[in-house]
């Protein structure tokens, strides 16, 4: 079976992630990319918001993550913020993109990004 998708792009939050202790110290914006893999069959079908993922709880729940614990690496963020998406019985899969547009690197650069697909076993 194909999955429907689910997209919310461009969530801003601003968390102190990084290995550097002025990432840590300042924080910086994050920008996430969530893109989730389910069935939308059955909220469409009932016109039920409580049969497919609340978006606006959803971006919620991102954020928090995002404000939270802080990590070094962009992979390790990236792995929290799909395991939260998860954590929805209706997501099957999700894809987490995490930006890092003010990073660190004493080069020009367009956009540093860590992009991770999980599913459920």
């Amino acid at each position: 079976m194909t999955l429907d998708r689910i997209e919310l792009r461009g969530l801003r939050a601003r968390g102190r992630h990084g290995c550097l202790p002025a990432e840590r110290e300042l924080g910086q914006e994050f920008v996430v990319d969530a893109v989730l893999g389910l069935d939308t069959r059955p909220a469409a079908a009932g016109d039920d918001l409580s049969r497919t993922v609340d978006y606006g709880t959803l971006a919620g729940r991102l954020v928090a993550v995002i404000e939270g614990e802080p990590v070094n690496l962009l992979e390790t963020l990236a792995d929290r913020l799909a395991k939260k998406c998860l954590e929805d019985g209706a997501v099957s899969e999700v894809e987490i993109t995490v930006h890092k547009p003010n990073a660190p690197v004493p080069h020009p650069f367009t956009d540093i990004a860590v992009k991770i697909r999980r599913s459920r076993p």
